[in-house]
């Protein structure tokens, strides 16, 4: 099976859990470190899937690695080569998708409650779960890109994720971990504070609360997504 392409565009959002998931079901894959300057593919048949990390950039900056990558995403659409965005990474598939990306009403960071779409592609994906909660760190959002589906929805951001044939994007975090939390908050103690106003944002008191049993129940969401997604891989 060839690998999968995981690509990270700074240091401190890697797959986390992810990579966990893929381990334990023996699928190979390959960390790309856009953010130390490796150059994105030009050839998507090299792998069977594209996953793609968070970040703090905006998919509107002027960087120079953004318009191969959202080729390479739109080259693995034409070839039918399953790809996943997390948060910055599903932003990255809607804007190659032709959506807009822009500015939230108010930045999301911490944890909040998602609720699962009432439609079909959203039980493809999920089956009979109605809700749960995720992990949030974002100023910015997508549109749902012409033809996909939204399948994830919050009080504080309309659109949490969408899913497009085999492709799925989220604004959202699944992937965390307690390593991957603890660097964040304490990298961006300071945007907590200066967003505190926002409902959206919590205090790192509340986020680092209860941390094992969040974790535990996101992992299993987690699951399901991935789950569903491996589906579309090719074995050969």
């Amino acid at each position: 099976m060839k690998s999968i392409a995981i690509f990270r565009h700074t240091r401190s959002e890697g797959p986390g859990y992810f990579a966990t998931y893929l381990e334990r079901h023996s699928i190979p894959w390959r960390q790309l470190a856009i953010d130390a300057g490796e150059a994105v593919p030009r050839d998507v048949r090299q792998f069977s899937g594209l996953v793609l990390m968070g970040g703090p950039m905006s998919v509107n900056d002027d960087l120079p690695w953004i318009a191969p990558l959202l080729e390479l995403i739109r080259d693995a659409v034409r070839n039918d080569v399953p790809t996943l965005g997390h948060c910055l990474g599903g932003q990255l598939m809607a804007k190659a998708f032709g959506a807009e990306v822009a500015r939230n009403a108010g930045k999301e960071i911490g944890w909040g409650e998602v609720r699962v779409a009432d439609n079909g592609v959203a039980r493809a994906w999920f089956g009979d779960l109605l809700g749960f909660e995720a992990f949030h760190w974002h100023g910015e959002t997508f549109a749902v890109p012409l033809g996909a589906t939204r399948v994830l929805e919050s009080a504080h951001c309309a659109n949490q994720a969408f899913a497009l044939g085999k492709h799925f994007g989220m604004q959202c975090h699944v992937e965390m971990t307690e390593d991957l939390i603890g660097a964040w908050c304490r990298a961006g103690r300071r945007e907590i504070e200066d967003a505190a106003a926002s409902p959206g944002v919590q205090p790192v008191a509340l986020i680092e609360r209860e941390l094992g049993p969040r974790l535990e129940r996101l992992h299993r969401v987690a699951e399901r997504i991935y789950d569903r997604w491996i589906e579309g891989l090719a074995r050969g």
